[in-house]
């Protein structure tokens, strides 16, 4: 029988059939290995692509992709800024959940709030926090800063009550900016509840998160903003089109500010 006879009964490529796997190669990279960590030793910011370049300088035949084999056998990563956003506090309080179940029925029931970063050439990242009426999906007030402290979050919190009134239920995550004794305790002066994600349960926030990725693939990435005073201009013109003119289909396509102001006129009547 033919080996194409036999290729087509057991429904396989005669590829297949033909391929003889090579044995792997029995090379010793102890030299390369104590080159690697002395070049990490000296260059810790170097990924696997620049380390490959540093090792051709000095003719080395390593490919990327053996360094890469190389740096994960010898558990080496490049050091690099972390752009986590939600890092907790040791010694500030947490709150319970209080979302779980709940049904939202009307505006300032429940105002939910996240950090996110955005990159700018020349300048690093710099971070935007939001507060959002749950109900509506309404961005209440913003604020951008290029340090990761609490004040500009107290300020956009101090914003939206000074224009909206109190919520029932603040809802934020664990990051040390929501866990402050400055910002719980202007929660706490309102009668406001605190409400905390669990930790790691991004979806207990995910309208929000949303959000984020809403403005990004919207504005931010079709922009790309140079500085902070044209980022500053394109969030304030964005953020007043979201509100007032973007359709929401889980909305029934009404924009947020529709939704956040038809409901004395339509449920409240009701």
């Amino acid at each position: 029988m033919s080996v194409r006879r036999q290729c087509e009964l057991l429904h396989i490529h005669r590829s297949v059939f033909y391929y003889r796997a090579k044995p792997a190669q029995d090379v010793n990279h102890e030299r390369h290995k104590a080159l690697i960590l002395a070049i990490n030793n000296k260059l810790p910011f170097y990924g696997y692509r620049k380390l490959t370049l540093e090792l051709q300088s000095r003719k080395s035949e390593l490919s990327q992709k053996q360094v890469r084999r190389l740096m994960h056998m010898m558990h080496l990563k490049a050091l690099h800024a972390k752009k986590l956003t939600s890092v907790k506090h040791p010694e500030n309080p947490v709150y319970p959940y209080l979302l779980k179940h709940k049904i939202i029925r009307y505006p300032n029931q429940v105002w939910i709030s996240d950090l996110t970063y955005i990159k700018l050439p020349g300048l690093g990242y710099v971070y935007l926090v939001a507060i959002m009426d749950l109900y509506s999906r309404k961005v209440l007030s913003w604020r951008v800063s290029n340090s990761m402290d609490s004040v500009f979050c107290e300020e956009a919190l101090k914003e939206a009550i000074a224009h909206y009134g109190a919520p029932s239920i603040y809802n934020t995550d664990q990051g040390s900016q929501f866990t402050s004794n400055t910002f719980t305790r202007i929660l706490q002066d309102y009668g406001i509840r605190i409400s905390m994600d669990g930790r790691g349960r991004w979806r207990d926030n995910v309208h929000i998160e949303r959000l984020w990725r809403t403005l990004k693939y919207e504005d931010i990435y079709l922009e790309g903003y140079e500085n902070l005073r044209a980022l500053k201009r394109g969030l304030t013109s964005y953020f007043d089109f979201y509100n007032r003119h973007r359709f929401h289909q889980n909305l029934d396509y009404e924009t947020p500010d529709q939704r956040y102001q038809s409901f004395q006129a339509k449920d409240v009547a009701a």
